[in-house]
């Protein structure tokens, strides 16, 4: 299994998603990606590629990559995980220090309304300091898609990721 994974803004492509990923063997594709250096479309282009090239089995994104991730699996019918996903960069990234325009996210923002709730695995932070309380994220994907670790928080090791994926990988076996 091929498995892309998508850092979020400032992140890095060996994030908590991973590290908790390398243990269970797959084939980890995670390309470092520098969100200020080109915009939303470009990344989406490159990720893309990477999709197709790698032929690339399920998608994980963790925040602001859970929107690419996001939008990815749309287009490419793919599985898909994510971890607190951002899905209103207007409202997150400006006090992160994001100075390009927010509105070139509005077409994957618009995309991911169709989103396949069946085929999305998700996990959130009940405690997140940098999305909130994932109001918008539990109104789209639905709460039986969602587990809630009541004591998470954005980053991805506050929520013991190797459990939930190992949940995920042995309910697909």
């Amino acid at each position: 299994m091929i498995i892309l994974n998508i850092h979020g803004y400032k992140g890095t492509s060996q994030n908590a998603a991973y590290s908790a990923l390398m243990i269970f063997e797959k084939n980890i594709v995670s390309p470092a990606i520098d969100y200020d250096a080109k915009s939303p479309l470009a990344i989406l282009n490159e990720l893309s590629d990477i999709c197709v090239n790698q032929n690339v089995d399920m998608i994980v994104g963790t925040s602001l990559g859970g929107l690419f991730a996001s939008s990815l699996a749309i287009n490419l019918n793919k599985p898909l995980i994510l971890i607190n996903p951002c899905f209103q960069p207007e409202i997150v990234l400006p006090p992160l220090g994001y100075a390009g325009d927010v509105n070139d996210f509005l077409p994957m923002e618009k995309l991911i309304q169709n989103i396949n709730k069946i085929s999305v695995k998700c996990i959130i932070g009940g405690q997140d300091e940098v999305i909130g309380s994932h109001d918008y994220t539990k109104k789209l994907l639905g709460l039986d898609n969602i587990e809630i670790v009541p004591n998470g928080y954005h980053s991805g090791a506050t929520l013991n990721l190797e459990k939930y994926f190992e949940k995920i990988f042995n309910d697909q076996q």
